[in-house]
């Protein structure tokens, strides 16, 4: 609220007539400094309703510390002999000079599988054509009329669904693949017998599949991993589940594993740190507890620094591509360790825990 002059005498300022109050509408500055001059003027001190209503109201009275009263001093603990050595065991390794064993710093490890622990025998390009071509023979046997050299389009279909799911790092599924290309030749979803499909999509991975090779020493790395008490995962990106897991059983490879499971399963895959942490979910184990360990700097090592895992790469990719992009991005998906031989794991392994 503000008073004005148009009805004031000449004698009177603007504030003759106007009471200060706490709460009401504040001053303006031209206002303030027109009332402290006549404050001045009248040579008085401003009462503590003129200093509110100016300034502000006033603060808030501190409240008193709460009286505890008298705290007695706490009487010194005793422990026995028994409470001490646990106290030794668990928390003070070298109170007697003789360092001991605390836990582990590493429980699980990750394996990729492809040039990680096995190699193909025969060139991929090269075993897709022939599984092609004895898919191509299965359903044209179930009657199914087929353009002429219909395999070379199954070729190229699991190539541009493999391209996508690493551009998108999201798992593109075989059988998909295979029904959108029987689509697009005519046959729509509501004509396509499911058995067919799957047996045709088996029928076009089993070269590939019964083609795997493990590396020389690996079951030995893993029969020494698993007997020094280590988790171990194969963990794998692939885009057809159940030609993964025939291929761990053809190789004998599921007595090592807590867990084989490729990216087909779950629909993403490496890098994205969440099929990573299954594993760690299975073992209930943090991720600085873990290892990832894999060919692909851009897939398992870029995957297991975003999982917060320590990292080794195997150097021993066939892939033209993964060793490509690893001579690429050396500079910048850093592994904690570079092995030529996966036979030198076990001993990275020991010094890390």
């Amino acid at each position: 609220m503000t008073a004005t002059n148009d009805d004031a005498s000449p004698a009177s300022s603007a504030f003759d007539d106007f009471e200060l109050r706490p709460g009401q509408e504040p001053l303006t500055p031209e206002e303030k400094e027109r009332f402290l001059a006549r404050v001045r003027g009248e040579g008085r001190t401003l009462t503590s309703d003129e200093m509110y209503a100016l300034f502000g109201p006033p603060p808030e009275p501190a409240t008193a510390a709460p009286d505890y009263g008298v705290v007695e001093e706490m009487a010194v603990p005793t422990i026995d002999a028994d409470g001490l050595a646990r106290l030794e065991r668990n928390f003070f390794y070298d109170v007697d000079g003789a360092p001991r064993a605390g836990p582990p710093l590493v429980r699980g490890i990750i394996f990729d599988f492809g040039d990680t622990i096995a190699s193909l025998t025969r060139p991929l390009d090269e075993l897709m054509a022939e599984g092609a071509r004895a898919a191509d023979a299965y359903m044209r046997a179930t009657g199914m009329d087929l353009p002429e050299d219909f395999y070379t389009n199954i070729v190229e279909a699991r190539r541009f669904s493999e391209e996508k799911s690493a551009e998108e790092a999201e798992e593109h599924l075989a059988d998909d693949a295979m029904s959108f290309l029987l689509q697009f030749f005519g046959y729509p979803a509501s004509r396509l017998d499911p058995v067919v499909l799957h047996r045709a999509v088996d029928i076009f991975y089993a070269p590939e599949m019964t083609a795997w090779q493990l590396h020389s020493g690996v079951t030995d790395v893993l029969q020494s991993l698993r007997a020094a008490g280590y988790k171990l995962a194969l963990m794998t990106n692939y885009n057809c589940d159940r030609v993964f897991q025939r291929t761990v059983d053809y190789l004998r490879l599921r007595p090592y594993f807590d867990l084989c499971l490729s990216s087909a399963s779950v629909e993403y895959r490496k890098p994205d740190p969440r099929f990573l942490q299954i594993a760690l979910d299975r073992w209930d184990c943090l991720a600085y507890e873990s290892v990832v360990v894999g060919d692909s700097l851009l897939e398992d090592i870029r995957g297991g620094i975003e999982l917060g895992a320590q990292t080794v790469l195997v150097r021993s990719a066939t892939n033209a591509q993964v060793r490509h992009d690893n001579e690429l991005h050396i500079a910048e998906v850093v592994p904690d360790a570079i092995l030529d031989d996966l036979q030198a794991l076990p001993a990275i392994i020991r010094a890390w825990t």
